[in-house]
């Protein structure tokens, strides 16, 4: 590893743009559970079922009892690991440009990340469906399922549920990043999920190097990555920072 290691310093200090591609694998050392894959949430209920806007327009109350109220339990006490503050530390070297983001969590924020593209918006919101008003999630005071607005309007996370689509604003910006960079970090995610997984393909399409951090290999390993340093994404990013500080 220690060689993949400095080459991605490498790669990464003659950069001029630099962008990072992140996904639940970087959030599950935060004790954050994903969604897919062995053990991940859609394991344990259906998502057409609690995560589709039509079953939250529906049934309300079925949704904030089964996958709201525990995420927001989650989320609320959840803490940046060393995979988000490696990402932070790179953009504040200004090696990092942007990340872009497939988690709802908003740990690259708490961990002082400031150029983020939430792909699939934020956990860390609230919204009301009636009047529009928002509130921090962790401000969020729960006394009845579902909790209401003042305006009696239901509160709901500014995550994109199954159904709707991704922010225009979002994806427009997230193919410019992936355009104009010349190095792409893929840390977490096995980028199977579009419209996100077509990052990487943008970017290697554009000339750009992709390096990879994920515990095992996935569909990017062999023709979109350059080369994938295999371990975990916090033990990973934590040595590549240090190295460039040294």
């Amino acid at each position: 590893m220690n060689d993949l290691i400095r080459k991605a310093v490498s790669d990464l200090t003659s950069s001029r743009y630099a962008v990072a591609l992140t996904g639940a694998g970087i959030s599950v050392e935060s004790g954050i559970p994903p969604f897919r894959g062995k053990g991940g949430l859609w394991e344990k209920i259906d998502p057409m079922e609690y995560a589709h806007i039509e079953a939250l327009n529906r049934n309300p109350e079925a949704v904030w009892r089964v996958l709201i109220q525990d995420m927001k339990t989650t989320l609320d006490t959840a803490q940046p690991n060393d995979g988000h503050l490696g990402l932070a530390a790179l953009e504040k070297m200004g090696i990092l440009k942007t990340i872009i983001t497939q988690n709802v969590d908003g740990l690259h924020q708490k961990a002082g990340s400031q150029n983020t593209i939430e792909f699939h918006g934020s956990f860390a919101w609230m919204r009301c469906m009636r009047c529009g008003k928002r509130i921090e999630t962790s401000r969020l005071q729960i006394h009845d399922i579902p909790p209401r607005c003042e305006c009696s309007g239901i509160w709901r996370p500014e995550c994109v549920f199954f159904g709707e689509e991704i922010p225009p604003q979002c994806l427009m910006d997230s193919k410019h990043a992936a355009m104009r960079c010349d190095v792409m970090l893929v840390v977490g995610t096995s980028a199977e999920v579009q419209p996100a997984a077509y990052m990487p393909v943008i970017a290697k399409h554009r000339g750009a190097t992709i390096i990879e951090i994920n515990p095992e290999k996935t569909t990017l390993t062999h023709g979109i990555s350059d080369y994938i340093i295999q371990g975990k994404a916090g033990e990973v990013l934590k040595a590549i920072v240090e190295a460039i500080e040294k």
